[in-house]
This record gives structure tokens, C-alpha cells and sequence, in this order.
């Protein structure tokens, strides 16, 4: 049986962006021989349309955790506040992944629901930085300790990929086994 592994969408090639489009990854094709993509997209999943506003990270003190941040959730034109909503859809989307026995997941680089690490975290001033995680990835890494995450730009590379794969299948093998306990997990690298 192949390891059930959690994918940004947009990776796989749906049309499900805020612009109508795709990012689908000669990468990420390249691993569907060995693991079942379980797709997922929050934006779409949370109920935002296609094609829609741009949403981005805002530094803001009573925030959500965004890595080392705290952040909300805002439409780029409309700052309609997408952090709460957000929230709640992850929780329970995660927890209904880690029921279906995901062994890792591959993220859209720099998303502010889907990025791993280095999506950019907007300032009043003007300014960006890219220090933020997106909210999704942020509730999953949480959520399901130890879980292996990459984000597509990072499957470019070979090794890589091989690492990440070899990864997703320590992490599947010890679930089954039965042997995942808490402080197992959160030694498995991400």
C-alpha cells in the first residue's frame, strides 16, 4: 500500500487559485508512483471563490502564531478578516487528515494558508518579510508532530525529494507499527 500523502491542489494542477490558475510540479508528478495524494486546498475548502481576492499575512500583536509571528488573515483590496474562519476550518481539516493516516504533505512554497515556512508577513510601515508560516501548514505541523512537510520548490531538487519520500515512509511505518507515541513523533524531522 502506498502512504497517503497531503498536497496543496494548485501542485496537482486544479485550477483553484485566487487567479483561476494552477502550479501544477514536474516535481510533485514525478512522486505519484509511490504515495496517494490526498488533495486539499483551505482557501477554496474554507469557502473562498475561484477566482478570488488575494489574501496575505498582517503582523499584528493580538494575532494567530504564524512560525515566530503573530498574524491575521486578510483580503488584500477588501482586509475582510479570513483568520478565524481559517482557523476553525484547519482544525477540523486536520484533524480529518490525521484520521485518514496522512504520512506527510507537500505545501505551496510562500502561501499565506498553505506555506511551510518563508511566506511573507506584511507590516503597516509597508514593509514584508518573509517570516511567516501559512495558517494551514502552521495547524498541521502542530496538530501531527514530527509530520513530514515540503513545500514544491524544495521537490525540485533530487536529493531532496528522496529524503522526503524516505521520510514519508519511516513516518507511515511506525504509524502502522504502532509505535508513534508523542515523543517520537516530534523527533521525526520536518
Amino acid at each position: 500500500m502506498k502512504p497517503r500523502v497531503g498536497i496543496s491542489r494548485c501542485l496537482l494542477g486544479d485550477d483553484v487559485r485566487y487567479d483561476g490558475t494552477n502550479k501544477r510540479s514536474r516535481a510533485v508528478l514525478a512522486l505519484g508512483a509511490e504515495v496517494e495524494w490526498v488533495p486539499v486546498c483551505p482557501e477554496v475548502e474554507v469557502g473562498m471563490s475561484v477566482p478570488r481576492e488575494p489574501i496575505q499575512l498582517l503582523a499584528q500583536a493580538d494575532g494567530v502564531t504564524s512560525a515566530h509571528e503573530r498574524v491575521v488573515l486578510r483580503g488584500v483590496h477588501s482586509g475582510n478578516d479570513w483568520t478565524a474562519r481559517m482557523e476553525a476550518w484547519a482544525r477540523d481539516r486536520v484533524a480529518s487528515l490525521a484520521g485518514e493516516h496522512i504520512s506527510g504533505f507537500v505545501l505551496k512554497a510562500r502561501s499565506p494558508s498553505c506555506g511551510p515556512g518563508g511566506v511573507l508577513v506584511h507590516r503597516s510601515e509597508g514593509e514584508a518579510t518573509p517570516t511567516g508560516r501559512g495558517l494551514f501548514a502552521e495547524t498541521l505541523a502542530a496538530a501531527i508532530p514530527g509530520l513530514p512537510m515540503i513545500d514544491e520548490e524544495a521537490l525540485e531538487d533530487a536529493q531532496a525529494r528522496v529524503s522526503f519520500i524516505q521520510r514519508v515512509l519511516e513516518f507511515d511505518r511506525r504509524r502502522q507499527a504502532g509505535s508513534m507515541r508523542p515523543a517520537d513523533s516530534a523527533r521525526t524531522s520536518t
